[in-house]
């Protein structure tokens, strides 16, 4: 299920605002930087009040944020959601006990870990990141908190690059995207 910005004027002043890099993180990938957004302070409300009003009343107990940019927009949300956050980060970032899997890039692959006991069985479970591209780390998230008992709730991102087709390895979970290219 795929759903779209407040209005078109909002997806355009948006996208407007994110610059492409070329050859980022390495040659041949056209990358999406959000920065360029997230510093402009009314642009930035706009996208966080876009997510929450999607997601209130849904009574979401937990957002996950995938690292790094996905804390960005997971904090606020989780904030106006009154829901806590839980970090889903990068090897050895985290000091208790973990579980972790290996996922997919479009440039290669990586591993996600989450605290064993940051997510209890049953809790509703929003995942957050700033991209949706392959779907790998969005994916590996949802495994992440499954293997905890938790409840996938949906999945928000800022931006989609559908041309990428990773809603495909999502297996049917609600997809709220921002902005689509």
């Amino acid at each position: 299920m795929a759903t779209t910005p407040t209005s078109p004027e909002a997806s355009a002043a948006w996208g407007a605002l994110i610059r492409d890099v070329q050859d980022f993180p390495q040659k041949g990938i056209l990358f999406k930087d959000i920065t360029t957004l997230i510093k402009d302070g009314p642009a930035f409300r706009q996208v966080i009040e876009g997510l929450v009003s999607h997601y209130r009343g849904m009574q979401i107990d937990c957002v996950v944020g995938v690292e790094s940019r996905g804390f960005i927009f997971a904090c606020p949300l989780a904030y106006e959601l009154g829901a806590g956050f839980v970090p889903v980060r990068k090897p050895g970032k985290l000091p208790a006990d973990v579980i972790r899997t290996e996922y997919s890039l479009e440039y290669g692959s990586n591993v996600l870990e989450v605290h064993r006991d940051a997510i209890k069985p049953g809790q509703r479970v929003l995942i957050v990141d700033d991209v949706l591209a392959t779907g790998g780390s969005a994916a590996a998230t949802v495994t992440l908190v499954e293997q905890l008992g938790g409840t996938v709730m949906g999945i928000a991102v800022v931006v989609e690059l559908s041309f990428l087709h990773g809603r495909d390895r999502l297996g049917g979970y609600e997809l709220h995207s921002l902005l689509s290219y």
